[in-house]
């Protein structure tokens, strides 16, 4: 019988769909299937990993220290686990998943090469019944959406694309086997953070290299080195307590001293030299967290964001390219942090070119390369580092619907609506993971991935336990949330950015502030109190 029969034979006998094996369906899969539910995963891909299955670009690191990024589930994975660096790189990530995915005999439990198309509620039947692209349904009561928040690569709708005779990739969608760039004239189109990983490695093997940059964004060094034995030692011993600290964080991630002055409150002197502490330690919340209103006080940020301007042009020897790699539209922190190795240093090199695509925007692709208003560049292959439909994106390619008339095209026509960033009103039954107006991407995802999972997986025990099977967000809570969520970001500086957390970089979607960036602590006592109040703001029924 094949894995297709199989599942088609006892989906029936399915307590839980979850959709997408990336670190939060995985824990979902091994929590669930611990406390006696009958669950399974449908994923896309030929193996887990989610992100770091597909990101296999040159330079793909993770941007959270190792040590951090992992799971906590259990003593004796984090424990014997080694992490070769400060910083894993997506070979190590993905050999870790894999070894999460073996280690708790999840594989049996998923079905690989599965791309869902549409999920559909009975209010009937209350259960969930996906379809997949070759045509086949599954069902159970409860459906997980564990499909990630930059799961959706994003290409440009730009002419020309079936005329260039040159390769094309997309960082998103990196092959297997690797790019060689050996002897050719490489494109790099974008400068986001896979564009700012990928560039000094592509430029060491590139006869020539052209980065075409819209927007500067800000970027640090990640000071990344091999683990050192007595850090991991030190940071193993102290682990349960450093991962119940970090729920008292804003970012989800514990060791950083929180601040206690205002950029504003010390002379030069003494700012400039916490800047310069910070820098040299390397990561991206330690510069945050060099005072206490970086995010909130324009005034506080201008002083850091210039810091980092003066640090550009001093790496960056020719005066005009610096000036263009010097980001002067959002403040520091608004958009994503970037941390690099080596990024400024590349364009000192005499084979890397820097064109200014906002002065001169892309037309669209040629025959021999690339046009842009004011010239043609000739290149051998084009890298699109060009981001992701983020955050709503994943879930927005599944036509997910209900039989009382509630879809989820017209339900986030206008940016996303959810309770917690967990789930939807009109929709029962269905959960999301990191789920947009949840902290998700402003934290160390992995530790977000775990509290929504184990929030979730309460919730279910709490309608068994109590003879109960169907739950949906009131309306009124789902607003009251929205709003809330709103109203914080709307508090700090975040919405002055054209981020991707606004949707800013996708052609005619909302711009509405996806995250929840109350901090990760603030956010995990209003799930557990909600949680606690019976789940407050939430109808259930038998």
């Amino acid at each position: 019988m094949s894995a297709t029969e199989a599942t088609r034979a006892g989906d029936s006998d399915l307590d839980v769909i979850i959709v997408g094996a990336g670190v939060g369906g995985l824990y979902a899969l091994y929590k669930l299937r611990n406390l006696g539910y009958r669950a399974r995963i449908y994923e896309a891909a030929a193996d887990v990993g989610g992100t770091w299955y597909w990101n296999r670009y040159p330079g793909c690191r993770c941007d959270v220290e190792s040590l951090e990024y992992s799971f906590s589930f259990d003593d004796d994975l984090q424990q014997e686990w080694q992490w070769p660096e400060r910083y894993g790189g997506q070979p190590v990530i993905l050999d870790y998943v894999n070894h999460v995915a073996d280690r708790f005999d999840l594989r049996k439990d998923i079905q690989f090469n599965t791309r869902i198309k549409a999920a559909k509620f009975s209010n009937q039947s209350n259960r969930w019944t996906i379809t997949t692209a070759s045509g086949e349904s599954v069902s159970a009561p409860y459906c997980i959406m564990a499909t990630g928040n930059l799961s959706t690569p994003r290409k440009p709708d730009w002419p020309g694309f079936d005329d260039f005779k040159g390769r094309v990739e997309h960082t998103g969608l990196w092959p297997h086997d690797g790019v060689d760039f050996t002897g050719l004239r490489v494109g790099v189109i974008g400068t986001g953070s896979s564009g700012v990983q990928s560039i000094p490695l592509i430029a060491k093997q590139a006869k020539h290299l052209t980065v075409f940059q819209r927007t500067a964004n800000f970027s640090l060094p990640a000071r990344n080195e091999p683990m050192r034995a007595e850090k991991e030692a030190a940071h193993k011993a102290e682990y349960s307590e450093r991962r119940k600290a970090a729920y008292s964080t804003p970012f989800g991630i514990a060791g950083f001293p929180p601040p206690t002055q205002s950029a504003l409150e010390v002379s030069e002197e003494e700012r400039n030299a916490a800047y310069e502490a910070k820098w040299a330690e390397g990561g991206s919340i330690s510069y945050l967290y060099a005072f206490t209103d970086l995010l909130t006080n324009k005034e506080a940020n201008d002083t850091a964001s210039d810091f980092a301007r003066n640090k550009i042009r001093a790496t960056v020897k020719d005066p005009k390219t610096a000036e263009l790699l010097c980001p002067n539209n959002h403040p520091i922190g608004t958009k994503r942090l970037i941390l690099d190795t080596d990024y400024y240093e590349t364009y000192n090199l005499d084979h890397v070119d820097l064109v200014d695509v906002r002065s001169a925007p892309i037309e669209g692709l040629t025959e021999k390369g690339l046009k842009t208003t004011d010239a043609e560049y000739e290149l051998d292959m084009i890298v699109f580092a060009t981001g992701f439909d983020a955050m709503t994106g994943a879930m927005k390619e599944i036509d997910i619907q209900t039989d009382s008339g509630a879809k989820i095209g017209a339900k986030w026509e206008d940016g996303p609506r959810t309770y917690l960033g967990i789930m939807m009103a009109d929709f029962p039954n269905l959960f999301m993971i990191t789920g947009p107006q949840s902290p998700g991407v402003k934290s160390q995802m992995i530790l977000s991935c775990e509290q929504h999972v184990d929030w979730i997986a309460d919730c279910l025990e709490h309608l068994r336990s109590n003879g109960q099977s169907k739950i949906v967000p009131e309306p009124k809570a789902e607003d009251d949330w929205v709003a809330h969520n709103n109203a914080v970001a709307d508090a700090t500086l975040y919405p002055l950015a054209n981020s991707w957390y606004m949707g800013a970089n996708i052609p005619g979607k909302p711009r509405i502030f996806m995250p929840y960036v109350g901090g990760v602590e603030a956010y995990k006592k209003r799930c557990d109190a909600v949680a606690a109040a019976g789940y407050e703001g939430f109808q259930i029924s038998p």
